[in-house]
C-alpha cells in the first residue's frame, strides 16, 4: 500500500521539448488587511495573457494549500517552454488567502482591478471562494478551483450567478460526502454523528453526508442538534462534548487543520473517543494535521485507526506529471496538487483557443478545451501545438479526465486513507459515491 501523499504511476514518458529552470519559489506572505501588497509576479515580462493564484500558503489550510502555487507556476514554466500563450510569454501572479474569507475577497480585488489578470486558480476553501467569486464574475475573470468543494457553488452556478466564470477540478462534496457516507457503512457503522466547521465548507458536506448514509440505512444522532463549531472560538471543549455524546460507533468531522486539531486533542483528553472512530475528509489530508492533534503517553498518534476520504488522482497525465514534478521540486506529490497543475493548464488552452488573452475569451472556451468532442490529448505542449493548429481538444489531465459542466463542476474518484498509529498516513483503498 502507498503512502499517504504518493500517487501510483501507471506509464512512464516524458513531456516534449521541455527545459524549464528548477523552481526555488518563495512564496510570500500576501493578500495582508493592513495595506501590504496582496500579489507578486514570480515569472513572464508583463505581456500576454496574466494568470493568478489565490491559495492558503498561510492559515488554516496552509499545511495542504503551500504547494498549489507551485504546481500553477510549473504549469506556466511547462507552457511557456513551448512557445507560451498567443504568442507570448504567461505571468503568473501569486496571492496568498491566508484561509480567510476577507483577505480573499481583497485579494481577489487587488488581481482583478489593479494586477489585471485574466484568470485565477484557486480559491482553496470554500469560505474564500464564496467571498472571492463575485469579484471576479465583476471583473470578468475566470477562476477555477483546484479544491473548493461545497455544493454550495453548484447551486449558485444552476442560479446563474456566475456567468460561466466558475469552475473546478475537483469534485462537489456532493459526491464526497456519498463516498464517506458509503465508507461508513462498509465499515458496518450503524450510527454516525457529525461535527463540522461552521462555513459552506463544514455545513454543506453535513447536509449532503447526513442525506446519503440515512439512505443506506445508517443513523445519524446528532442529526437534530448538529455540532458546528466556529473557527475563531477561544475552546471547543463543549463541541467535542457534544459531537462524541453517546458513543457513537464513528465520528464524521469536517474540520479545517489547525481549528480540528484542537476539536479533537480535547475529545481525547476528556476520555470522549476511545473505541468512537473518526472519519476525516480532504480540509484535514495532511500529515502535519496529525502532529497537531498530538501523541498519546506511549508515543502513538491520538487518532490512529482514523478513516478518511479525499479526491484523488487518477488523470491519464498523472504519471508523467508525477516524474515532472518530482524532478522539478524532489518532492512527493500532495493532494489538490494535480488539480491545481490542471486547473492552471485548462486555462492556459483555453486562452489559446479563443486567440485572446481575456477572462471572457477563457471562458468562452474552457468548456471546448476540456469535454468530448477533440482529439484526446494529455500532454500540455502537445496540446497546445493542436489547439495553435486550431484543432478541436479534449484535454486529458492529471487529476482526472477533467470534463466540466455547465455548472462547472466535475465527477471524480476518491481515496480512502487511514491514520496508522506512528502517525503517518496510508491509502488503503478506494471508494466511489453511493448510487
Amino acid at each position: 500500500m502507498n503512502k499517504i501523499l504518493r500517487y501510483k504511476s501507471h506509464r512512464i514518458s516524458h513531456y516534449s521539448a521541455l527545459t524549464l529552470a528548477l523552481l526555488g519559489i518563495s512564496l510570500p506572505l500576501v493578500g495582508c488587511q493592513n495595506g501590504g501588497d496582496s500579489s507578486t509576479s514570480t515569472t513572464g515580462n508583463g505581456a500576454g495573457l496574466k494568470l493568478g493564484t489565490l491559495v492558503p500558503v498561510t492559515g488554516d489550510l496552509s499545511s495542504i494549500g503551500q504547494n498549489m502555487p507551485v504546481a500553477v507556476k510549473l504549469a506556466v514554466d511547462t507552457i511557456n517552454a513551448c512557445g507560451g500563450v498567443n504568442d507570448n510569454p504567461v505571468t503568473l501572479v501569486q496571492a496568498d488567502s491566508q484561509t480567510d474569507p476577507s483577505v480573499g475577497s481583497t485579494a481577489m480585488t487587488q488581481l482583478s482591478e489593479v494586477d489585471k489578470v485574466a484568470g485565477v486558480v484557486g480559491a482553496f476553501a470554500s469560505s474564500v471562494s464564496s467571498s472571492a467569486i463575485d469579484v471576479a464574475v465583476r471583473n470578468k475573470v475566470m477562476m477555477i478551483s483546484p479544491g473548493s468543494t461545497s455544493p454550495v457553488f453548484t447551486d449558485r452556478a444552476k442560479n446563474g450567478e456566475f456567468n460561466g466564470y466558475w469552475a473546478r477540478t475537483a469534485p462537489p462534496d456532493t459526491y464526497q460526502a456519498q463516498a464517506l457516507a458509503a465508507l461508513a457503512k462498509k465499515q458496518g457503522f450503524n450510527n454516525v454523528s457529525t461535527v463540522v466547521i461552521n462555513n459552506d465548507y463544514g455545513v454543506g458536506f453535513e447536509k449532503q453526508f447526513v442525506t446519503a448514509f440515512e439512505k443506506l440505512g445508517g443513523k445519524i444522532p446528532s442529526k437534530a442538534s448538529p455540532v458546528r463549531y466556529d473557527s475563531k472560538a477561544a475552546t471547543l471543549d463543549s463541541e467535542a462534548k457534544s459531537a462524541f455524546k453517546g458513543k457513537p460507533d464513528a465520528v464524521a468531522a469536517v474540520l479545517y487543520a489547525e481549528t480540528g486539531s484542537v476539536l479533537l486533542k480535547s475529545a481525547f483528553e476528556q476520555g470522549l473517543s476511545e473505541g468512537v472512530t473518526v472519519l476525516l475528509t480532504d480540509g484535514v489530508y495532511s500529515e502535519d494535521f496529525v502532529r497537531q492533534v498530538g501523541k498519546t503517553s506511549d508515543g502513538k498518534s491520538i487518532i490512529a485507526g482514523a478513516l478518511g476520504t479525499v479526491p484523488g488522482a487518477n488523470g491519464e497525465a498523472l504519471a508523467d506529471f508525477t516524474s515532472l514534478w518530482q524532478e522539478k521540486t524532489g518532492k512527493e506529490l500532495t493532494a489538490f496538487v494535480p488539480h491545481s497543475w490542471d486547473a492552471g493548464i485548462l486555462m492556459m488552452l483555453a486562452a489559446e483557443a479563443a486567440d485572446t488573452n481575456t477572462g471572457e475569451g477563457i471562458k468562452s472556451k474552457m468548456l471546448e478545451v476540456a469535454n468530448a468532442p477533440g482529439t484526446e490529448v494529455s500532454d500540455p505542449c502537445e496540446a497546445m501545438k493542436l489547439v495553435k493548429q486550431g484543432e478541436d481538444i479534449n484535454y486529458q489531465g492529471a487529476s482526472g479526465n477533467v470534463d466540466i459542466d455547465s455548472n462547472g463542476d466535475v465527477i471524480g474518484s476518491y481515496d480512502v486513507w487511514k491514520v496508522n498509529s506512528d502517525g503517518s498516513l496510508e491509502v488503503i483503498d478506494k471508494v466511489s459515491p453511493a448510487n
